[in-house]
């Protein structure tokens, strides 16, 4: 599914990935860990094509993604890559659905189609009676929920999370955790997960651990 090679980044001569090489089967759960400073999301941001390497190769399935022009990567990126981030990201002024529609609408998919594959995903991820409403109007767990539908509306190839549960209470972190492994068992999604927290860490298939700007031998 994914494979990265001698991956390496500096910013302002800070070496911040020495080299670092990993593989990911479809249908993992693969977390990577280590303390801060490590490189663990300056690694998963390259890894979605978020930001440039310095060096080395990234495939996702056959696709050598350091040879696309920028305006094709983008357009790789919104439908093969989803995206789950600590703070959700979502757009304050829009809706719950609307959220969810967006990176469908920049696919080109047409609204109805669209709309219908957002409410089934709220609908699945208990949400249906909170599609119309904004982001301020939901709980925490409901928008980091939001966001998971808004990252599988396209149906990536690939899920990359940070910090998916950091902003998340223990009840919810738990739930959101749970959730990831309900959607590899139905879906055989694949996610990428950069966690500090070892709970989620311990029920991943794999577990990476990065140092220094390198992954530790294990």
């Amino acid at each position: 599914m994914l494979k990265a090679t001698q991956i390496t980044k500096s910013y302002q001569k800070l070496e911040v990935l020495k080299g670092v090489s990993l593989e990911i089967q479809a249908g993992e759960i693969v977390a990577i860990v280590g303390a801060s400073g490590a490189g663990k999301s300056t690694l998963l941001h390259i890894l979605g094509t978020l930001d440039r390497p310095d060096g080395g190769e990234l495939y996702i399935a056959d696709t050598n993604l350091l040879k696309l022009a920028p305006k094709a990567l983008a357009q790789y990126r919104n439908r093969e890559v989803g995206f789950v981030f600590q703070f959700h990201n979502l757009l304050p002024e829009f809706t719950a659905l609307e959220n969810v529609c967006m990176p469908a609408y920049l696919s080109g998919m047409p609204e109805k189609q669209a709309q219908a594959r957002a409410k089934e995903l709220l609908d699945y991820l208990g949400l249906e009676a909170r599609m119309k409403h904004l982001p301020s109007q939901l709980s925490g767990g409901e928008q980091q929920r939001v966001s998971i539908a808004r990252a599988l509306v396209n149906k990536p190839k690939i899920v990359f999370a940070d910090e998916p549960s950091g902003n998340l209470d223990s009840n919810n972190a738990q739930e959101l955790h749970k959730l990831f492994f309900r959607l590899r068992e139905e879906t055989q999604q694949t996610f990428v997960i950069v966690t500090h927290n070892q709970a989620l860490a311990d029920m991943s298939d794999r577990i990476l651990r990065m140092r220094d700007g390198a992954m530790k031998l294990e």
